[in-house]
């Protein structure tokens, strides 16, 4: 893979110096909310706000994802500013650099959400067109989710999939992910033919609770993920709340 080169990219600094100048906080206010992102994606966003353990990059795509709504996320990337048009319904994204610039995958766990407000650019079908150069910078959304549900910065379930639950794979909707490294491959294989919790899965050959994790969320994000509440096989994820030793009297 090549470097993610910094052109085209703002620099951090840059990037709040501008923030400054025009008075916007880093994070979205209630008063910019409804002026910046649609409505219907308003009630997802004060959630996040409001749960700083749930307030993550992977939650704000999960978000965007189920409301079907454009997005424009900052991304803080290293001393740069990573701007990234996500376009749920045309399962795409945009941006100067794609996902698989970035040669190093612990970078990717490093990644920061600054803010989001409206997409600057017009998915593809748009009356007004675009050029064939703007048109080059549009990349499946599926490599985007993937990759940042694989190796981005959260480990633990979604909240809308955690709790106690039992996971398997829809029929025909895991062509998104045929690429999976290692036991990760085997592991999806499974998952079409049985019902299962994180522990079931943490407990195969090559796998822990976390890539349990990383794996049902990236099936969840690509509309893989079947998930069911009264399945006998349904567990509750594996936490230090829970499988600690009980104290002793």
């Amino acid at each position: 893979m090549r470097d993610f080169s910094s052109s085209t990219l703002w620099r951090i600094s840059t990037f709040n110096a501008v923030l400054d100048r025009i008075t916007v906080s880093d994070s979205l206010s209630e008063s910019t909310a409804a002026h910046l992102v649609a409505g219907t994606l308003l009630a997802g966003l004060r959630r996040l706000q409001a749960d700083p353990h749930d307030n993550d990059l992977l939650a704000m795509l999960s978000v965007c994802v189920h409301h079907r709504e454009p997005v424009l996320l900052m991304l803080e990337h290293g001393p740069w500013v990573w701007p990234v048009s996500v376009f749920p319904v045309s399962r795409l994204y945009h941006s100067p650099r794609d996902v698989t610039d970035i040669a190093e995958r612990a970078a990717l766990s490093q990644l920061k959400l600054l803010g989001a407000t409206r997409p600057e650019v017009r998915e593809p079908g748009h009356a007004l067109g675009q050029s064939e150069a703007l048109l080059a910078k549009f990349k499946p959304l599926s490599s985007l989710l993937g990759a940042l549900a694989l190796y981005g910065p959260r480990s633990t379930l979604l909240t809308e999939i955690s709790g106690r639950a039992a996971y398997r794979l829809a029929s025909g909707r895991d062509n998104d992910l045929q690429e999976l490294p290692g036991a990760l491959a085997p592991a999806m294989a499974r998952l079409r033919a049985e019902a299962v919790s994180v522990r079931d899965i943490a407990g195969w050959p090559g796998m822990s609770v976390e890539r349990a994790c990383r794996l049902l969320n990236a099936l969840y994000l690509s509309g893989g993920l079947m998930v069911t509440r009264s399945h006998p096989a349904a567990r509750s994820e594996p936490g230090p709340w829970r499988d600690a030793p009980p104290r002793k009297r």
